[in-house]
């Protein structure tokens, strides 16, 4: 494994994949006229578009996580080397960020903000352990069940799941941590972000034992 392509997949996959959560949403927000729902749609089909042509792309390379709660569950199946996987969490936060600052250059906007939305409350918690635990149930059963379909799966998972979860399904720890630094459609302010951290690690970690007992091998 190169692990200088590896982690350059992972910011590279991860800056982009911020780039279209927040860019998309400043841009469904300015021309929905107010309608949230109308500023939902397109934002919900531009990630899991996105989510697509990244996996797609750099699947091959790095594995594709973006996410830290990914990372962390291969790191639990000893399917990735601590070392190694320290190295992609830190990557996937700091691509984040920078995803989140160049969106807000793109749109003329100021680089530096906080977040001042707020996404609380038992509803909120329990969407995220829910959307990180579908999401790690997708990745875990089409590596079982059908590998190449996995990047248009976690597309559509994502899609929907921002339809369905009542946190508009974040699901992902540096996702969380760059969008409260944004002030715009898709942020959340600081002090909301530890709960959401903790239901997504909680959600993750639920995965694991029940998509092992979904997707036995018949060895075991």
């Amino acid at each position: 494994m190169n692990i200088r392509a590896t982690l350059l997949a992972e910011f590279l996959g991860t800056a982009f994949l911020l780039m279209t959560i927040v860019g998309s949403g400043i841009m469904g927000e300015a021309l929905a006229g107010g309608q949230v729902g109308a500023a939902l749609l397109p934002h919900a089909i531009a990630i899991g578009a996105m989510l697509f042509v990244l996996i797609t792309l750099f699947g091959p390379v790095s594995g594709a996580h973006f996410n830290p709660a990914v990372t962390l569950v291969f790191l639990i199946r000893r399917e990735i080397a601590p070392a190694t996987a320290v190295m992609y969490i830190a990557i996937q936060i700091a691509a984040a960020i920078v995803g989140t600052l160049l969106a807000h250059l793109m749109f003329d906007l100021d680089i530096a903000q906080v977040s001042e939305k707020a996404r609380h409350g038992p509803g909120q918690w329990a969407a995220e352990v829910i959307a990180t635990f579908g999401l790690v149930m997708v990745i875990l059963g089409g590596l079982r069940s059908a590998p190449y379909l996995i990047p248009i799966m976690v597309g559509a998972y994502i899609c929907a799941a921002l339809w369905f979860t009542a946190s508009t399904s974040f699901a992902n720890p540096a996702v969380t941590v760059a969008r409260a630094l944004t002030n715009t459609f898709s942020g959340i302010q600081p002090q909301d972000v530890l709960p959401f951290l903790l239901a997504q690690v909680t959600g993750a970690v639920l995965a694991i034992p029940v998509a092992n007992m979904v997707w036995r091998t018949p060895e075991e």
